[in-house]
């Protein structure tokens, strides 16, 4: 049995090695998808083939907010999907582990980080599954402030009335983004009654609690719904690092000298939700 709360840990740990390495990173959001991306990886949550990361029988992930790919790039190390060489070249000169998802790497299904695409290209996706009477899931995670963008609820729309039962969206709800706090520039709440209204299913969940996490993925299989589910993840921006959290200056930026030393002591310490 995989401990997870000592994966976090581990990727938490690494991605703060990386930003500080490369100079550069979305180091807040990071933190924040942390343990949604371990959960699905490690509990495991998902069918994934770790030596053959394009198998047709897949279930598909897409972090749509790819400037937090530093993350699924340390996870998908953890599993030993891409190397350690890969993982010490994040943020180089000619790199393909750009601040940015890179769907040439192994087990990057798109190119994501350009805000508000990810949840309609999993939507088509889905829909392709749906097609080819495959019961492969499509998992797409959405930041908070992207559902700020009107491409987001077009795919919204085009999920529900195709009635993608095989499509996940986990927003990671935060509720800030590089200028301070969604609510305050472009209030998206109350997002459950918006994602109902729009023909989702939706569960409200910790995003730091594993079994919270697990139990919102085992509704998925258990319901009868034929609407795509909507889970809602009430997560920390910064977690794990007290000066981080809550803090819209760490959506991006990178701990140098005692606030490195500071954040790894913290995270070597911290305790998980759950």
């Amino acid at each position: 049995m995989v401990d997870l709360k000592e994966k976090a840990k581990f990727v938490r740990k690494q991605i703060l090695i990386s930003t500080s390495k490369a100079k550069k990173g979305h180091i807040g959001g990071a933190f924040s998808v942390t343990d949604i991306l371990v959960a699905i990886y490690f509990a495991p949550l998902i069918n994934f083939d770790l030596k053959n990361p394009k198998s047709p029988t897949r279930d598909r992930v897409i972090l749509s907010k790819g400037h937090n790919s530093i993350a699924l790039y340390v996870v998908l190390y953890t599993l030993g999907v891409i190397s350690r060489e890969q993982l010490d070249s994040y943020g180089q000169n000619s790199t393909l582990l750009g601040e940015h998802a890179n769907r040439k790497l192994s087990g990057i299904e798109v190119d994501t980080g350009s805000l508000g695409h990810g949840s309609g290209i999993g939507a088509g996706i889905a829909l392709g599954l749906q097609i080819d009477k495959l019961d492969n899931k499509t998992i797409v995670i959405l930041g908070d402030g992207e559902c700020q963008e009107g491409s987001v609820w077009e795919s919204f729309m085009f999920a529900a009335h195709h009635k993608l039962s095989n499509l996940i969206i986990i927003v990671d709800r935060n509720k800030l983004f590089t200028l301070g706090g969604t609510e305050e520039w472009l209030a998206i709440d109350p997002l459950d009654k918006k994602l109902k209204s729009f023909g989702f299913d939706v569960k409200n969940i910790d995003g730091h609690s594993f079994d919270e996490i697990i139990d919102a993925f085992a509704y998925h299989s258990e319901r009868e719904s034929s609407q795509p589910l909507a889970i809602i993840a009430n997560t920390i921006k910064g977690k794990g690092v007290s000066y981080m959290e809550n803090e819209a200056a760490w959506h991006h930026g990178v701990p140098t000298g005692e606030l490195f030393q500071k954040a790894l002591n913290e995270i070597e310490n911290m305790e998980e939700s759950s």
